[in-house]
């Protein structure tokens, strides 16, 4: 379904370009408007980070022999179905309500914590802030907080509120973690030794060129206004990042639906689309829903940008 108009009566209006094509999803291909050059680049950062957050706390495999077309996800390799999941975050609590954090996506502080979301298996609402002062999101922070600093976390399922990454990552374990005798923290070692995960983190951020440091220049007044965009992915895939790169240089905010390796949200994306692909864009601006990482960083610049 495409609809020209944005539902919500105070949001502000959006069109689609009049020749706009939704394209036909191609897993794991790199289409020909692809940058391989991008995606070797966000390769290169998952192996600094060493994959951290592609699978959840717990991952376990559950059968190499999945049933075909019984609406879940498997993992087709040859003659194998593998189907996974977490071994611990079954029983751990859920929040009600997206959680919300004010970010960018070069700050080693809010990757962290980005990571540990994804660990977690948690969907969050992305606040994107520019360099920690940039844009409209940032301008909110100071009015609530007195600071322009980030990450922010408010959960509005609790009414926390908190700075400091380190602390962000211990609230959100302690409150959506699953009972600290079930698993090992040592395995949480690349997000919680501190010197390894911010200088790693860092690295990525000077290898992808400091992502979502500046608004971009084009990007609309109004973007922070709009009704937030829900993304399905997870924060080191390779075909994710230019996506979520784009989002916040454009200051769009949007829900973050983690998918990591033995995600319950994988089975849950099949139900919807009858496929598992990340990214896969929803945007209820435009009724738009779509496959396909360069294709969506081009509808975003075509439909969140002011043309000369």
């Amino acid at each position: 379904t495409m609809s020209k108009k944005v539902s919500s009566s105070n949001k502000p209006k959006v069109e689609l370009p009049p020749d706009f094509k939704i394209p036909e999803p191609q897993p794991l291909t790199l289409t020909e408007s692809a940058d391989l050059v991008d995606v070797l680049k966000s390769s290169a950062s998952l192996a600094l980070r060493l994959g951290t957050g592609a699978f959840v706390l717990g991952w376990k495999i559950d059968t190499l022999m999945a049933p075909d077309n019984d609406g879940k996800y498997a993992l087709q390799l040859g003659p194998i179905r593998l189907r996974d999941s977490s071994s611990v975050l079954s029983d751990a609590p859920r929040p009600k309500h997206p959680l919300i954090l004010y970010q960018y996506d070069a700050s080693p502080y809010c990757k962290r914590v980005r990571e540990m979301i994804n660990l977690l298996d948690l969907t969050v609402e992305y606040r994107p802030c520019p360099g920690a002062r940039g844009g409209k999101f940032s301008q909110q922070l100071l009015e609530r907080t007195g600071r322009q600093t980030v990450p922010f976390l408010i959960d509005p399922n609790t009414g926390s509120e908190m700075f400091e990454s380190s602390d962000q990552i211990e609230y959100l374990l302690n409150t959506y973690g699953p009972p600290e005798a079930s698993f090992d923290r040592k395995a949480l070692w690349p997000i919680t030794f501190e010197a390894f995960s911010m200088t790693t983190a860092t690295l990525v951020a000077l290898l992808r060129g400091m992502p979502g440091s500046k608004r971009q220049l084009n990007a609309r007044p109004d973007n922070e206004d709009m009704e937030p965009l829900e993304l399905w992915g997870y924060e080191c895939s390779p075909f994710v990042r230019n996506v979520r790169e784009k989002l916040d240089s454009l200051c769009l905010p949007h829900v973050m639906v983690s998918c990591s390796r033995g995600s319950v949200n994988r089975d849950k994306m099949v139900e919807k689309t009858g496929r598992f692909q990340v990214p896969f864009l929803v945007d209820r601006n435009t009724g738009i829903e779509m496959f396909e990482g360069p294709e969506i960083v081009e509808y975003l610049e075509a439909v969140y940008t002011v043309k000369e």
